[in-house]
Protein backbone atom coordinates (compact mmCIF):
# COMPACT_ATOMS: atom_id res chain seq x y z
CA UNK A 1 0.00 0.00 0.00
CA UNK A 2 2.66 2.09 0.64
CA UNK A 3 6.71 2.38 1.94
CA UNK A 4 7.16 1.97 5.37
CA UNK A 5 10.62 1.93 6.82
CA UNK A 6 11.79 1.66 10.08
CA UNK A 7 15.28 2.08 12.05
CA UNK A 8 15.65 0.62 15.50
CA UNK A 9 18.96 2.48 16.39
CA UNK A 10 18.69 3.51 19.91
CA UNK A 11 22.58 4.81 20.04
CA UNK A 12 21.69 7.76 17.34
CA UNK A 13 18.37 8.67 18.36
CA UNK A 14 17.51 7.50 22.04
CA UNK A 15 14.32 5.80 20.31
CA UNK A 16 13.14 2.41 20.49
CA UNK A 17 11.89 3.12 17.17
CA UNK A 18 11.50 5.33 14.30
CA UNK A 19 9.26 4.55 11.22
CA UNK A 20 8.98 6.31 8.29
CA UNK A 21 5.82 6.31 6.00
CA UNK A 22 4.81 6.48 3.18
CA UNK A 23 1.65 5.79 0.64
CA UNK A 24 2.12 8.22 -2.81
CA UNK A 25 -1.48 7.84 -4.52
CA UNK A 26 -2.67 10.04 -1.21
CA UNK A 27 0.50 12.43 -0.91
CA UNK A 28 0.76 10.84 2.44
CA UNK A 29 4.27 11.37 4.16
CA UNK A 30 4.07 10.70 7.84
CA UNK A 31 6.98 9.57 10.66
CA UNK A 32 6.44 7.86 13.87
CA UNK A 33 8.59 7.74 16.98
CA UNK A 34 8.52 5.59 19.80
CA UNK A 35 10.55 6.84 22.08
CA UNK A 36 9.66 4.16 25.11
CA UNK A 37 7.74 1.80 25.63
CA UNK A 38 8.87 0.71 29.50
CA UNK A 39 5.86 1.73 31.26
CA UNK A 40 3.37 0.53 28.25
CA UNK A 41 2.16 0.96 24.86
CA UNK A 42 3.83 4.55 23.40
CA UNK A 43 0.85 7.08 23.21
CA UNK A 44 0.95 10.27 21.60
CA UNK A 45 -0.74 12.55 19.52
CA UNK A 46 -0.68 12.93 15.66
CA UNK A 47 0.71 16.23 14.54
CA UNK A 48 -0.36 17.46 11.00
CA UNK A 49 2.17 20.41 9.84
CA UNK A 50 3.29 22.05 6.99
CA UNK A 51 7.33 21.63 7.83
CA UNK A 52 9.80 23.28 5.46
CA UNK A 53 11.60 19.58 4.99
CA UNK A 54 11.71 16.14 6.10
CA UNK A 55 14.35 16.87 8.06
CA UNK A 56 12.44 19.78 10.37
CA UNK A 57 9.66 17.11 10.36
CA UNK A 58 12.15 14.34 12.11
CA UNK A 59 13.46 16.69 14.46
CA UNK A 60 9.63 17.70 15.43
CA UNK A 61 8.68 14.43 16.00
CA UNK A 62 11.96 13.38 17.91
CA UNK A 63 11.42 15.91 20.66
CA UNK A 64 7.88 15.64 20.94
CA UNK A 65 7.80 11.76 21.34
CA UNK A 66 10.59 11.77 24.12
CA UNK A 67 8.36 14.72 25.64
CA UNK A 68 5.41 12.33 25.93
CA UNK A 69 7.52 10.09 27.54
CA UNK A 70 8.24 11.67 30.10
CA UNK A 71 4.96 13.68 30.62
CA UNK A 72 3.35 9.80 30.81
CA UNK A 73 5.43 8.99 32.87
CA UNK A 74 4.87 12.08 35.81
CA UNK A 75 1.10 11.59 34.77
CA UNK A 76 0.92 8.53 36.86
CA UNK A 77 -0.06 6.48 33.74
CA UNK A 78 0.92 2.50 32.41
CA UNK A 79 1.85 4.26 28.88
CA UNK A 80 4.85 4.96 27.42
CA UNK A 81 5.96 7.81 25.17
CA UNK A 82 5.10 8.44 21.21
CA UNK A 83 4.28 10.96 19.12
CA UNK A 84 3.53 11.18 15.01
CA UNK A 85 3.77 14.14 12.49
CA UNK A 86 2.23 13.92 9.05
CA UNK A 87 4.34 16.17 6.76
CA UNK A 88 2.24 19.20 4.58
CA UNK A 89 -0.68 21.28 4.84
CA UNK A 90 -4.10 19.77 6.44
CA UNK A 91 -6.20 22.69 4.61
CA UNK A 92 -4.36 21.12 0.92
CA UNK A 93 -4.16 17.28 1.69
CA UNK A 94 -6.50 15.81 4.35
CA UNK A 95 -8.43 13.26 3.00
CA UNK A 96 -10.32 10.29 3.83
CA UNK A 97 -8.08 7.94 2.08
CA UNK A 98 -4.65 9.80 3.31
CA UNK A 99 -5.96 9.79 7.32
CA UNK A 100 -7.11 6.00 6.42
CA UNK A 101 -3.49 5.22 4.82
CA UNK A 102 -2.22 6.45 7.98
CA UNK A 103 -4.25 4.50 10.63
CA UNK A 104 -3.03 1.62 8.52
CA UNK A 105 0.89 2.37 9.03
CA UNK A 106 -0.10 2.58 13.02
CA UNK A 107 -2.38 -0.54 12.85
CA UNK A 108 0.87 -2.10 10.94
CA UNK A 109 2.76 -1.64 14.94
CA UNK A 110 0.70 -3.90 16.55
CA UNK A 111 -0.13 -1.55 19.81
CA UNK A 112 3.08 -0.40 20.43
CA UNK A 113 1.74 3.08 19.76
CA UNK A 114 -1.34 4.94 20.36
CA UNK A 115 -2.38 7.96 18.29
CA UNK A 116 -4.62 11.10 19.39
CA UNK A 117 -5.32 14.59 18.02
CA UNK A 118 -2.51 16.97 17.80
CA UNK A 119 -1.96 20.01 15.95
CA UNK A 120 -3.78 20.01 12.71
CA UNK A 121 -5.87 16.62 13.53
CA UNK A 122 -9.25 16.80 15.46
CA UNK A 123 -11.45 14.49 16.90
CA UNK A 124 -13.09 13.42 13.36
CA UNK A 125 -9.67 12.67 12.05
CA UNK A 126 -9.50 9.92 15.05
CA UNK A 127 -12.52 8.59 14.25
CA UNK A 128 -11.78 8.18 10.67
CA UNK A 129 -8.04 6.86 11.45
CA UNK A 130 -9.87 4.05 13.52
CA UNK A 131 -11.47 2.54 10.31
CA UNK A 132 -8.46 1.25 10.18
CA UNK A 133 -6.87 0.69 13.10
CA UNK A 134 -7.49 -0.04 17.21
CA UNK A 135 -5.10 1.69 18.38
CA UNK A 136 -6.95 5.57 18.58
CA UNK A 137 -7.73 7.26 21.01
CA UNK A 138 -9.20 11.05 21.18
CA UNK A 139 -12.15 9.50 19.62
CA UNK A 140 -15.81 11.24 19.48
CA UNK A 141 -18.52 10.38 22.00
CA UNK A 142 -20.23 9.17 19.34
CA UNK A 143 -17.49 6.59 18.99
CA UNK A 144 -16.93 5.87 22.84
CA UNK A 145 -14.27 8.27 23.37
CA UNK A 146 -13.30 11.24 25.29
CA UNK A 147 -14.16 13.95 23.11
CA UNK A 148 -12.01 16.95 22.88
CA UNK A 149 -8.77 16.64 24.96
CA UNK A 150 -7.87 19.95 25.24
CA UNK A 151 -11.23 20.32 27.94
CA UNK A 152 -8.76 18.93 30.45
CA UNK A 153 -5.45 19.66 28.89
CA UNK A 154 -6.70 23.05 30.18
CA UNK A 155 -8.40 22.30 33.31
CA UNK A 156 -4.47 20.07 34.00
CA UNK A 157 -2.47 23.84 33.21
CA UNK A 158 -4.89 25.88 35.46
CA UNK A 159 -4.09 23.23 38.40
CA UNK A 160 -0.19 23.14 37.35
CA UNK A 161 -0.45 27.56 37.68
CA UNK A 162 -2.28 27.14 40.77
CA UNK A 163 0.41 24.76 42.14
CA UNK A 164 3.14 27.66 40.92
CA UNK A 165 1.34 30.62 42.06
CA UNK A 166 1.11 28.89 45.71
CA UNK A 167 4.97 28.29 45.39
CA UNK A 168 5.61 31.90 44.56
CA UNK A 169 2.96 33.65 46.28
CA UNK A 170 1.68 31.20 49.13
CA UNK A 171 -1.61 31.39 47.97
CA UNK A 172 -3.08 28.36 45.00
CA UNK A 173 -5.23 30.96 43.23
CA UNK A 174 -4.58 33.63 40.85
CA UNK A 175 -7.06 35.45 41.42
CA UNK A 176 -6.06 39.18 41.41
CA UNK A 177 -2.67 37.66 39.63
CA UNK A 178 -2.10 39.32 35.67
CA UNK A 179 -1.93 36.39 33.09
CA UNK A 180 -0.68 36.79 29.45
CA UNK A 181 -2.08 33.56 27.23
CA UNK A 182 0.03 33.26 24.47
CA UNK A 183 -2.41 31.40 21.84
CA UNK A 184 -6.32 31.32 22.30
CA UNK A 185 -6.43 27.93 20.14
CA UNK A 186 -8.14 24.87 21.39
CA UNK A 187 -6.33 24.86 24.91
CA UNK A 188 -5.96 28.54 25.62
CA UNK A 189 -9.95 29.41 25.17
CA UNK A 190 -10.50 26.64 27.46
CA UNK A 191 -7.83 28.00 29.80
CA UNK A 192 -8.84 31.94 29.84
CA UNK A 193 -12.64 30.60 31.04
CA UNK A 194 -10.68 28.97 34.46
CA UNK A 195 -8.53 32.05 34.69
CA UNK A 196 -11.73 34.51 34.35
CA UNK A 197 -13.82 32.35 36.58
CA UNK A 198 -10.60 32.32 39.62
CA UNK A 199 -10.89 36.19 39.27
CA UNK A 200 -7.42 36.53 37.31
CA UNK A 201 -7.07 39.47 34.84
CA UNK A 202 -6.27 37.92 31.54
CA UNK A 203 -4.21 39.51 28.74
CA UNK A 204 -4.04 37.51 25.65
CA UNK A 205 -2.74 37.24 21.72
CA UNK A 206 -3.25 35.13 18.76
CA UNK A 207 -2.24 35.33 15.46
CA UNK A 208 -5.97 33.82 13.96
CA UNK A 209 -8.16 36.99 13.48
CA UNK A 210 -11.02 34.48 14.35
CA UNK A 211 -9.69 33.33 17.51
CA UNK A 212 -9.26 37.31 18.86
CA UNK A 213 -12.85 37.84 18.01
CA UNK A 214 -13.80 35.18 19.49
CA UNK A 215 -11.98 36.61 23.07
CA UNK A 216 -13.62 39.69 22.13
CA UNK A 217 -17.22 38.27 21.91
CA UNK A 218 -16.98 35.57 24.85
CA UNK A 219 -14.37 37.37 27.45
CA UNK A 220 -14.88 40.83 26.53
CA UNK A 221 -13.12 41.73 29.84
CA UNK A 222 -9.91 40.18 28.79
CA UNK A 223 -7.09 42.70 27.00
CA UNK A 224 -5.75 41.46 23.83
CA UNK A 225 -2.13 42.85 22.21
CA UNK A 226 -0.76 42.79 19.06
CA UNK A 227 1.58 39.75 19.31
CA UNK A 228 3.60 37.49 21.81
CA UNK A 229 6.58 40.13 21.89
CA UNK A 230 4.17 43.10 23.24
CA UNK A 231 2.52 39.85 25.80
CA UNK A 232 5.68 38.86 27.05
CA UNK A 233 6.99 42.35 27.71
CA UNK A 234 4.03 43.24 29.23
CA UNK A 235 3.35 43.61 32.85
CA UNK A 236 2.13 40.58 34.19
CA UNK A 237 2.66 38.07 36.58
CA UNK A 238 2.09 34.76 34.78
CA UNK A 239 3.23 34.08 31.38
CA UNK A 240 1.42 30.96 29.60
CA UNK A 241 2.50 29.65 26.14
CA UNK A 242 -0.22 28.27 24.33
CA UNK A 243 0.61 27.57 20.79
CA UNK A 244 3.67 25.58 19.41
CA UNK A 245 7.01 25.12 20.78
CA UNK A 246 10.19 26.63 21.41
CA UNK A 247 8.32 29.59 22.87
CA UNK A 248 10.99 30.05 25.67
CA UNK A 249 14.32 31.18 24.37
CA UNK A 250 17.13 33.88 25.13
CA UNK A 251 15.43 37.02 24.05
CA UNK A 252 11.82 36.10 25.48
CA UNK A 253 13.55 35.09 28.82
CA UNK A 254 15.42 38.85 28.57
CA UNK A 255 12.00 40.33 27.99
CA UNK A 256 10.00 38.47 30.32
CA UNK A 257 8.38 40.32 33.54
CA UNK A 258 6.29 37.41 34.56
CA UNK A 259 7.64 35.94 37.92
CA UNK A 260 6.03 32.46 37.32
CA UNK A 261 5.89 30.39 33.12
CA UNK A 262 3.02 27.88 33.04
CA UNK A 263 1.58 26.72 30.11
CA UNK A 264 0.13 24.32 27.84
CA UNK A 265 2.35 24.16 24.55
CA UNK A 266 4.71 21.49 23.98
CA UNK A 267 8.52 21.92 24.60
CA UNK A 268 8.64 25.56 25.23
CA UNK A 269 12.25 25.77 25.95
CA UNK A 270 14.09 26.54 22.85
CA UNK A 271 17.37 24.68 23.46
CA UNK A 272 19.05 23.31 26.41
CA UNK A 273 20.11 25.64 28.73
CA UNK A 274 17.03 28.02 28.94
CA UNK A 275 15.75 26.55 32.35
CA UNK A 276 18.99 27.98 33.92
CA UNK A 277 18.58 31.26 32.66
CA UNK A 278 14.83 31.54 33.83
CA UNK A 279 16.15 30.47 37.01
CA UNK A 280 18.82 33.31 37.41
CA UNK A 281 16.18 35.75 36.92
CA UNK A 282 13.89 34.24 39.67
CA UNK A 283 11.57 33.06 37.23
CA UNK A 284 9.30 30.07 38.19
CA UNK A 285 9.21 27.71 35.15
CA UNK A 286 6.49 24.86 35.47
CA UNK A 287 7.72 21.86 33.02
CA UNK A 288 5.22 21.74 30.39
CA UNK A 289 5.04 18.18 30.21
CA UNK A 290 3.65 17.81 33.78
CA UNK A 291 1.42 21.06 33.73
CA UNK A 292 -0.01 19.97 30.23
CA UNK A 293 -0.66 16.46 30.59
CA UNK A 294 -4.52 16.71 31.13
CA UNK A 295 -4.80 15.80 27.33
CA UNK A 296 -3.09 13.03 27.68
CA UNK A 297 -4.69 11.73 31.04
CA UNK A 298 -8.17 12.62 28.93
CA UNK A 299 -7.60 10.50 26.35
CA UNK A 300 -5.58 7.31 28.20
CA UNK A 301 -8.82 6.82 30.27
CA UNK A 302 -10.43 5.54 26.80
CA UNK A 303 -8.45 2.47 26.74
CA UNK A 304 -10.10 1.14 29.68
CA UNK A 305 -13.43 2.93 28.95
CA UNK A 306 -13.82 6.49 28.99
CA UNK A 307 -15.12 8.06 32.48
CA UNK A 308 -14.50 12.07 32.22
CA UNK A 309 -15.47 12.71 36.11
CA UNK A 310 -12.31 9.62 36.54
CA UNK A 311 -10.26 11.44 33.96
CA UNK A 312 -10.97 14.94 35.33
CA UNK A 313 -10.22 13.26 38.79
CA UNK A 314 -6.80 12.29 37.69
CA UNK A 315 -5.84 15.43 35.49
CA UNK A 316 -6.85 17.69 39.02
CA UNK A 317 -3.50 15.72 40.53
CA UNK A 318 -1.61 17.73 38.39
CA UNK A 319 -1.87 20.22 40.86
CA UNK A 320 0.09 17.78 43.51
CA UNK A 321 2.43 16.80 40.81
CA UNK A 322 3.76 20.41 40.38
CA UNK A 323 3.98 21.28 43.80
CA UNK A 324 6.36 17.87 44.40
CA UNK A 325 8.48 19.14 41.69
CA UNK A 326 8.81 22.29 42.96
CA UNK A 327 9.66 20.95 46.60
CA UNK A 328 12.25 18.70 45.22
CA UNK A 329 13.81 21.52 42.89
CA UNK A 330 13.81 23.69 45.71
CA UNK A 331 15.68 21.04 47.75
CA UNK A 332 18.12 19.48 45.42
CA UNK A 333 18.88 23.17 44.19
CA UNK A 334 18.02 22.54 40.60
CA UNK A 335 15.59 24.17 38.58
CA UNK A 336 12.25 22.48 38.23
CA UNK A 337 12.75 21.05 34.81
CA UNK A 338 15.71 19.33 36.46
CA UNK A 339 13.71 17.54 38.73
CA UNK A 340 10.35 16.67 36.72
CA UNK A 341 13.42 14.76 34.61
CA UNK A 342 14.81 13.16 37.46
CA UNK A 343 11.54 12.15 38.82
CA UNK A 344 10.43 10.98 35.25
CA UNK A 345 13.13 8.76 34.97
CA UNK A 346 13.51 7.19 37.91
CA UNK A 347 9.60 5.65 37.71
CA UNK A 348 10.62 4.74 33.96
CA UNK A 349 13.48 2.81 35.51
CA UNK A 350 11.84 1.37 38.48
CA UNK A 351 8.74 0.32 36.40
CA UNK A 352 10.44 -0.89 33.44
CA UNK A 353 13.22 -2.98 35.11
CA UNK A 354 10.00 -4.96 36.35
CA UNK A 355 10.16 -6.01 32.99
CA UNK A 356 12.49 -8.57 33.34
CA UNK A 357 10.28 -10.23 35.71
CA UNK A 358 9.03 -13.39 34.41
CA UNK A 359 6.20 -15.60 36.02
CA UNK A 360 6.18 -19.18 35.31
Amino acid sequence: MGVFASTDDPESTGHEQVVFCEDKQTGLKAIIGIYSTALGPALGGTRFYPYASEEEALADVLDLSRGMAYKNALAGLDLGGGKAVIWGDPAQIKTEALLRAYGRFVESLGGRYYTACDVGTYVPDMDVIARETRYVTGRSVEHGGAGDSSILTAWGVFQGMRAAAEHVWGVPTLHGRRVGVAGLGKVGKYLVGHLVEDGAEVVATDVSPQALEWARTTHPQVSLLDDVSALVAADIDVYAPCALGGALNDDTVAALRAKVIAGAANNQLAHPGVEKLLADRGILYAPDYVVNAGGVIQVADEIEGFDFERAKLRATRIYDTTREILRLADADGVPPAVAADRLAERRMAEIGRLRAIHLR
